[in-house]
């Protein structure tokens, strides 16, 4: 099994979902994050004064998957997020040992 990490755009997510919907991946989890990578934020100006906002908002998405769906889930998200762009985001590839349904103790690709 291998897990997925993708950190995306907030505007990309609903692409993202659908395009990982299409290749039949079902199960994730979506977390709303905030962070920089080379864009180092920017500046805005808010009633006369300038802020710096450092910290961006971004859309962290959690899935694992079975072995031989994971190319097709990558590429998905690759297809969906990408704009060109700095700060469209970064995919994270880690082998699972277990998975484990705790409703009634199914392992492996089943529990999926």
């Amino acid at each position: 099994m291998t897990k997925i990490e993708a950190v995306i755009q907030p505007s990309k997510l609903d692409a993202v979902k659908d395009a990982l919907l299409e290749v039949g991946v079902e199960g994730m989890t979506i977390l709303e994050a905030r962070g920089h990578g080379r864009q180092k934020g920017h500046t805005e100006f808010y009633r006369g004064r300038e802020y710096s906002v450092d910290l961006l908002p971004k859309i962290k998405l959690e899935l694992v998957t079975s072995d031989d769906r994971a190319e097709k889930a990558i590429q998905a998200i690759i297809s969906a997020a990408r704009t060109g762009t700095i700060g469209d985001g970064k995919i994270f590839v880690t082998r699972v040992d277990e998975a484990i349904r705790i409703r009634n103790d199914e392992r492996g690709d089943i529990a999926l």
